[in-house]
């Protein structure tokens, strides 16, 4: 498979984990200057931004390493511009960045709530 073509495996496996626990799809792979943002979905009543990782080995550290300040930083800026542009701010609904690790060839899933602050 190709970069794109994982990244999008990883993407559907991670949704059909999370869709598995009641969390509810609101936009795949949200993009503005700023970034993009891979899931954004509904937990109850909070928005949840997810990032996704995958790697077919951890021999070379955990996908979860590469999500690294800056990183963080982009993420933050997406999901301000996805509160602007759908009208929404932090005072109506709580916010949370998780992250969703995909590990192998035959998928091990690993998800991280609240993984980094705002």
């Amino acid at each position: 498979m190709k970069t794109g073509e994982r990244g999008a495996w990883a993407e559907s496996i991670a949704l059909r984990y999370l869709g598995a626990r009641g969390l509810r799809l609101l936009t795949r792979n949200y993009r503005c200057l700023a970034g993009e943002i891979d899931i954004v979905m509904k937990d109850n009543d909070t928005l949840v931004f997810i990032e996704v990782r995958y790697r077919a080995s951890t021999d070379y550290g955990s996908p979860l390493e590469t999500i690294n300040h800056t990183k963080q930083t982009r993420i933050l800026k997406t999901a301000s511009h996805y509160l602007l542009t759908h009208r929404m701010s932090t005072g109506h609904a709580p916010c949370r960045f998780d992250v969703v690790v995909v590990t192998g060839v035959k998928p091990c899933t690993e998800w991280i709530k609240a993984a980094f602050q705002a």
